[in-house]
């Protein structure tokens, strides 16, 4: 078995960061297409987001480890 990881910038704030591809938040406000965010801006952004009435973003439990291939 084989185990894999996606990297890539964050859209947020454009560090490169290491993601799960099946499983990481991703956000399509910036360019209108789903781009990866990392868990700094997920942390960051939630406390607006709940301030504007939204959901906050949850990653799944794997969002940031690999994945099996």
């Amino acid at each position: 078995m084989g185990y894999m990881m996606a990297v890539g910038p964050c859209i947020g704030c454009g560090r490169v960061f290491s993601f799960n591809p099946n499983s990481v938040p991703s956000c399509s406000a910036v360019t209108g297409k789903r781009e990866p965010i990392c868990r700094d801006c997920v942390d960051r952004v939630n406390p607006m987001r709940a301030k504007h009435g939204l959901a906050p973003i949850v990653p799944a439990p794997d969002a940031y480890d690999a994945a099996e291939e």
